[in-house]
């Protein structure tokens, strides 16, 4: 499922919060001739969701039962990358502050997870490009832990916090840094995002660029594609 079904490739990352995961994954899967999978969009998608519906996200039991109604697509040509919940474009939505202090509420709740598991294992298994860069949190443990490529991509927390600043716009160094250290902190309780797991390579692009950071992703998965071959 995870790893080379008809010759296919399954590449997943791991990483912190601005770590470089969405941006760096997308650009690597773009030279790779790969599809991409942005497994966080479907937790924003949800949150996104809840907080349309006045779902009490402080209510695990009313927040699992959402689910059943909760309808998700993605888009992952990383050419075309794109996300629709209940058919409408939420894209951009997912994206604002008030929808990414709701995540870490939603994706602690076990039935979501696994919901999420299920999702992201049949998104892969139904992709029909010659492989797949899948990235998010818990990709390589739980998610993919059979994927040809496992990678945890990670930074130092002042260089994570620039980044994100960065994507921010209109958001100040210190609100960013609040927001990072604080989805840390929550998600931290639920899965272990800083510590590669055994067979899982580590990358650190505290000192890399954008561009180096994409040459090493790419290096690291057409090496392994070698030794498969």
């Amino acid at each position: 499922m995870t790893n080379s079904e008809g010759g296919r490739i399954v590449v997943a990352i791991d990483g912190p919060a601005g770590s470089g995961k969405s941006s760096v994954s997308r650009a690597a899967a773009r030279v790779l001739g790969f599809s991409y999978q942005d497994t966080g969009a479907a937790y924003r998608g949800f949150a996104l969701y809840c907080l349309q519906h006045g779902t009490d996200l402080s209510d695990a039991v009313t927040v699992a039962a959402a689910l059943k109604d909760f309808e998700y697509e993605i888009g992952i040509d990383p050419d075309d990358y794109w996300v629709h919940v209940g058919g409408v474009d939420v894209t951009a939505e997912i994206r604002e502050p008030w929808v990414s202090a709701a995540v870490s509420s939603v994706a602690r709740i076990p039935e979501v997870r696994q919901y999420m598991v299920d999702l992201f294992r049949s998104i892969i298994e139904t992709s029909f490009w010659p492989g797949i860069l899948v990235e998010g949190r818990d990709i390589t443990t739980v998610v993919a832990p059979d994927a040809s490529v496992r990678i945890l991509l990670t930074a130092s927390e002042q260089v994570r916090i620039g980044r994100r600043s960065a994507e921010l716009t209109g958001e100040s160094a210190e609100s960013t840094a609040r927001q990072l250290s604080s989805r840390d902190a929550q998600d931290s309780k639920v899965v272990d995002f800083l510590n590669a797991a055994d067979g899982v390579t580590t990358l650190d692009s505290t000192d890399l660029d954008f561009d180096q950071t994409v040459a090493a992703v790419v290096a690291l998965v057409r090496k392994a594609d070698t030794k498969h071959t």
